[in-house]
């Protein structure tokens, strides 16, 4: 699926991801492809996109995740890559 995370400053990654773990306000959420419509508020936290064998992280705060279609966006006040 396409993943999209966006901050205020810019954008930090687009490309394509098998998984998605995000920190919703009230807990995780874990997002996959052909994931049902769906949208939440973001906390803080770790961000993972899952693809293939590897994995990428990113720490953000606040913000939103859209789930549509074969796509995920994430747009957040703050978010830097962590390792």
């Amino acid at each position: 699926m396409q993943v999209t995370i966006i901050s205020a400053e810019r954008s930090l990654f687009q490309g394509e991801a098998d998984a998605v773990v995000a920190p919703a306000f009230d807990g995780q959420v874990g997002i996959l492809p052909r994931h049902a419509p769906f949208m939440t508020l973001l906390g803080e936290g770790e961000v993972k996109l899952r693809q293939g064998g590897s994995e990428t992280r990113f720490q953000v705060s606040g913000g939103f995740l859209q789930a549509s279609a074969n796509a995920v966006r994430i747009v957040t006040g703050t978010a830097v890559p962590s390792s």
